[in-house]
Order: C-alpha cells, then structure tokens, then sequence
C-alpha cells in the first residue's frame, strides 16, 4: 500500500498537484483508520489531504481516476493479472528497442506500460507554455507544435504495438493477443484524452456541476463494460425515458396508419343529422402490421454488458412490436423469452445470469448456436421477422456455420449484427465477424448506450 501510495504521489507531483512530504505521512498514518479495500473510503481519505481547494478538487479526481481506474489491469484473478502484467511488460520492452529517435516516444511506452509520469510531465510542460501570458498577441505555435509532437508519437506507438501483435512477435495464444489488443487500445485511448484535456482556468475554483441530461449523455458515450452499479441504474432512468417517447411516437403513427380508405357509407350516415353540413369523414379501420423480433444474445464475458441493455430496451418496447422471441447462448441456445414475458426486467435479467441453463464456463460456440436454432426454432423465421444477433463474433476456432445464417436470412426480412467490440478488433484472432459479415444486411458497432439508442430508435421508428 506505500508503495501503491508513493507511485500515485508522483504521478500527482508529475502533473502539477502539490503534495508535501508531510501530507503523504498523514496519509500513510490515517490508513489504519479506515478500511484501504473499500474504496470510498480510500479516494475520500486521499482527496482530503491531497486536493487544497476547489480548484485542485477537480485535477485531483481526473488523476486519480486515470491512475486507479485506467491504468488497472483488468484480470478475473491475481494469477491472469500478473501473467498479463508480464505480458504487457515483455511487450513495452520490445517497443522500447524499435527504432526512434523521438524522448516523447519512450514516455508513450511508458505510460502503455503503467507508468504515466513522463507523459503527465511533457503536458504540465505545455500547458504552462500555454498559459504564459508575456505576449498578449501570441499565436500558441510552440504549444501546438509539442502537442502535434506527442499526438505524432502516440500514433507511432499505438502503430507500433498493432504491428508486434499482428506479427505476433511474443509467440502468445490468440486469447493473449486479443487481450493484449485491448488493453493497448485502452491505454491509447487514455493517452489521447491527456492531449486533449484543457485545465479549465479563470474560474476561481468555482464548483461546475453537470447536470443529469449532461451526465447522461457523458455516460453515453462509456462502454458498457465499464459501468458501475449506481451507473447502471443512472442509466436505466435514461431508458425509461427513452421508451415513453419511442412509445408516444409509435402510437401516433400507428393513430394515423390506422385510418384506412374512405367509408362512404359509414360517412353519409354519419354526416345526414348534419344534412351533410359539416361533413363527418369516416374511415375503413385496418389491422395495424408490427414486424417480429428474434435476438441471439451472446452472453459470454464483456459481451454480456451489450446484451442486458439490448434486451432490457427490446422488453420495454414489446408492444412496438408483434411478437419478440429472445435467445441466450454460449456454446448452446437457450430460449428465455417465457423469463421476459413473466418478469419484471430487473428480474428476469437476474434469473438468466443465475438460474437459466446457460453453461458460463463453456467455451463460446457460435457454430452449436445456430445448429441449435435450425434445428429448433428455425420456423420462428418469416418475412415480418427482423433477427438481431449481439455479440463479438469469436467462436474459439470452431466451425462458424455461415451457411445456415445464410438460410436464416433467405427466411427473414432482415438480419442485423450488433457488435460491442471495437472494428479494427473485427477479423483478428478467432473473430468470425468478416465471415457472417456478407450473411447480414447490417452489420454495426454496439459499444455504448448512444449507439444502443440510436439502432433503437432507427428500428422502431
């Protein structure tokens, strides 16, 4: 834990955040008052004596959420998690002897290993130049340049990383890479949002508070797998909203398809107590035509994030639709459409990840999948029906069967592939996405609820 503590003073020191020697041993002695596991506690006792003032409170939540939360490794288990740490420091040493002749590279290296100093150092540097005020007139070329300098050395590294990978320069096991890919792809991405972060000056350390349709749409844009619990339940607010007005606006165009051709006969009678002044329009009434939905919901790892909204805003929008039919898989289908219909949302979800025949051990198996939907539940299948299938397409080296999603798709009115993983991830490794990719009519990336939003409003409405 000292050490643990020490790393995040410097990185802290490296960012222009004054903490003293003295605030450190406060710190180190306060620990034993607290519980460090519980990390409520922990953040509240380290922004007590780190962050000074209501302008250092907001530097201080950015660093520590980039130190404690970005700069994590995420594992199952300590054992994955030092196995991965090796990985990734094996990795970042072979980066290192790539050719360059750039400091601001190794510093990039360095922060894709889990040591973000050098970086946080080079943009206190340029946000300083920025802010020095001797000529009023200035156009900020210097700063632009260094920015340019390090967004240039970002791409080299992220460029550089991808190239070790794809040729596989470790000698690692397809699983490795692919959650090596990730994690790189995190931390570039962490990098990039240092570049272009502005320290907000001139406010007098005046308390800026989001509001909820501001904090709302930031958590849009977060990928599922990395909300939180109150997040989760912040976010089922923004759904609820979201299918009153999908609603609303489902039931007024349904009110003005439902007026069918004139009914002459129907008008006359209605229109003789008025001797046909005014006239009293009657229409034929006609049966309103919804489409069908059939969701495959890969249920498996990160991708199961994607999954539970995507079945929470298809339930809550079932009367949209004709008839909704929802299938689970990992390695064989289960159908919980009878979980849906009988239980409340939060409750259903609840029952398919603890009680529903679903192996979460398994390997996952789309090629079993769709033998088990022909050979099951193929019939579901009709010109009315849009089939939507969630999940990153990785099928572990198995036969794919694309074939029979083709036959699915002659029997459907369209077939939509909704994928939570990010698309330069499509086709590496076992990733079978490009093989059904020409199966589907659609094929787009799901990562976070916007994305969500907007295939639900464009399949609704």
């Amino acid at each position: 834990m000292v050490k643990l503590i020490g790393q995040f003073v410097s990185c802290c020191r490296a960012a222009g955040l004054r903490v003293s020697t003295s605030e450190v041993l406060d710190t180190l002695k306060q620990l034993e008052l607290i519980d460090p596991t519980d990390e409520l506690q922990f953040k509240a006792l380290l922004r007590a004596n780190f962050a000074k003032s209501l302008r250092e409170l907001k530097h201080f939540e950015r660093l520590y959420h980039l130190f404690f939360h970005e700069m994590r490794v995420n594992a199952e288990d300590m054992q994955q998690a030092a196995s991965q740490i090796d990985r990734i420091r094996e990795a970042t040493d072979l980066l290192r002897k790539k050719p360059h002749d750039n400091p601001m590279y190794d510093a990039v290296v360095d922060f894709l290993a889990g040591n973000p100093m050098a970086l946080l150092a080079e943009m206190r540097r340029i946000h300083l130049e920025s802010d020095d005020a001797a000529a009023p007139a200035r156009f900020n070329l210097g700063p632009l340049a260094s920015r340019f300098n390090v967004l240039l050395q970002i791409n080299a590294a992220a460029n550089a990383a991808a190239a070790l990978l794809e040729n596989n320069e470790l000698n690692m096991t397809p699983a490795d890479r692919h959650n090596l890919a990730a994690h790189f792809e995190e931390r570039v991405e962490a990098a990039r949002s240092i570049l272009v972060y502005e320290p907000q000056a001139g406010d007098g350390g005046a308390k800026k508070v989001k509001t909820h349709e501001q904090r709302v749409r930031d958590l849009g844009e977060k990928a599922f797998s990395s909300f939180t619990r109150e997040e989760v339940e912040e976010m089922r607010e923004a759904i609820d909203r979201l299918v009153r007005k999908l609603k609303n606006i489902v039931s007024r165009r349904f009110a003005v398809r439902d007026r069918g051709n004139l009914d002459v006969k129907k008008t006359l009678r209605a229109s003789a107590k008025y001797d046909g002044v005014p006239l009293d329009i009657q229409y034929r009434r006609k049966s309103l035509r919804k489409s069908r939905i059939v969701t495959l919901c890969d249920v498996s790892g990160s991708v199961w994030a994607a999954a539970r909204f995507m079945l929470n805003l298809v339930y809550s929008l079932q009367d949209c639709f004709d008839k909704v039919n929802s299938f689970v898989f990992i390695d064989q289908l289960t159908n919980v459409t009878g979980i849906f219909e009988e239980q409340d949302i939060s409750e259903a979800i609840r029952i398919v990840m603890e009680e529903a025949d679903v192996h979460y051990s398994a390997p996952t198996d789309y090629g079993e999948t769709l033998r088990n939907f022909k050979r099951d539940y193929m019939d579901l299948l009709t010109k009315k029906t849009t089939l939507i299938i969630v999940g990153d397409g990785r099928s572990n080296y198995m036969n794919p069967e694309d074939a029979i999603l083709g036959a699915m798709r002659e029997r459907c009115r369209r077939v939509i592939w909704l994928n939570p993983e990010p698309e330069k991830l499509w086709g590496t490794g076992d990733s079978e996405i490009r093989t059904y990719l020409r199966h589907c009519h659609e094929v787009r990336a799901c990562r976070n609820v916007n994305q969500l939003f907007t295939f639900i409003e464009e399949l609704v409405i």
